[in-house]
């Protein structure tokens, strides 16, 4: 029986380390733009596919051989000559690796995971010393993987589910005289983005302590010829009241990343209009700790040991909520804020959960 436990384990470490270096293998291909090169799903050789992606041909030869071999690419014949077989990018795995607005997209998982990489040693100092890890050391890897995971729910189901199962939320957001929303934590503003699309009257405005992230957002929404409807600053959530009145503030998958989580729930309750809301969302974690967990839970605690908790722990004192962040402490948290309702909605989702509070 231990012999068999010990195998298993031997096996399932074994198979993740297959899966990381595959997926950092996609990061690869997401950096240089070489499923872009593949979308079009035509079948290209080495030589011709080095010419197109403009990378050197040995690396195109050896990345497409392991792509295949991978079963991510499909490849005519193996047969023929390392120069001569034809390699293309299936039509069904184009959403998950080529479109970034797919929901199916989840080839950012390999910035977020190259991104810890990049932070793994101040992570490992940090455990001796007690200390925190600022978010800028995980690189433009994690923040490009953390904003693009994102963006496919910010895009299709923020405007087109979410929003719309609060009836009287997403009324005022159509309604006279035109409503405003604030978003903390707002990031690469994809959020921001999407309210302001499917709600042309709203003024969207996105508040973060990122630099980088902001200076994105702002680039983003010039992109999109939103900027004079959506706005973006680097400022702290628990010190914006004086910004609003805004009727509803969004705060998705960020509030388990915030220090002092109380006091930006104040914040944002004390900057909401008349009739406002706040809308939360984040991790679906079970109710309580169990060990062993499923695979949503093993993989918020993975974060947190390498990600979330360091990063919160650079402000001092930091409420280190890491990123399970389970219903019952969202409650205590609005309740502290000064909420009188703390509602978890109905609202469908493999890996977030979603509260509405009210003052």
């Amino acid at each position: 029986m231990g012999a068999d436990r010990t195998d298993a384990l031997v096996e399932r470490l074994f198979a993740a380390t297959v899966g990381a270096l595959e997926l950092l293998s996609v990061h690869v291909g997401v950096v240089l733009g070489l499923y872009d090169v593949l979308a079009d799903g035509d079948p290209v050789t080495a030589p011709a596919f080095a010419e197109r992606a403009g990378i050197a041909p040995r690396y195109a030869r050896e990345w497409l051989e392991q792509q295949a071999v991978a079963g991510f690419l499909e490849v005519d014949d193996a047969e023929r000559g390392e120069d001569e077989r034809a390699y293309r990018l299936p039509p069904e795995h184009v959403p998950v690796l080529a479109e970034q607005e797919s929901l199916a997209h989840v080839a950012p998982f390999g910035g977020l995971l190259a991104g810890v990489g990049e932070a793994l040693p101040q992570v490992v100092a940090a455990y001796r010393t007690g200390d925190g890890v600022p978010y800028a050391e995980y690189g433009a890897a994690f923040r490009n993987g953390q904003g693009a995971i994102n963006r496919p729910a910010y895009v299709h189901d923020l405007p087109g589910a979410w929003l719309p199962s609060i009836p009287e939320v997403h009324e005022r957001l159509h309604a006279d005289p035109p409503a405003r929303v604030a978003e903390l934590g707002s990031g690469q503003g994809w959020a921001c983005l999407a309210v302001a699309r499917a709600y042309p009257n709203v003024r969207v405005d996105g508040f973060d302590l990122d630099d980088a992230s902001v200076a994105d957002a702002r680039a983003a929404a010039e992109r999109a010829g939103l900027a004079d409807r959506v706005g973006f600053e680097v400022r702290d959530a628990a010190e914006f009241a004086d910004v609003g009145p805004f009727d509803l503030v969004l705060i998705l998958e960020a509030l388990h990343d915030l220090p002092r989580p109380v006091e930006a729930l104040a914040g944002a309750r004390a900057a909401l209009a008349p009739g406002g809301s706040v809308l939360v969302a984040d991790e679906r974690v079970a109710d309580r700790f169990t060990a062993p967990g499923d695979e949503v839970e093993r993989m918020m605690y993975g974060w947190s040991v390498l990600h979330c908790l360091p990063t919160q722990l650079v402000e001092q004192p930091s409420a280190a909520l890491g990123t399970v962040l389970r219903a019952d402490t969202v409650r205590g948290l609005g309740e502290a804020a000064g909420f009188s309702t703390v509602d978890v909605l109905a609202i469908e989702n493999d890996f977030f959960r979603f509260y509405r509070l009210r003052p």
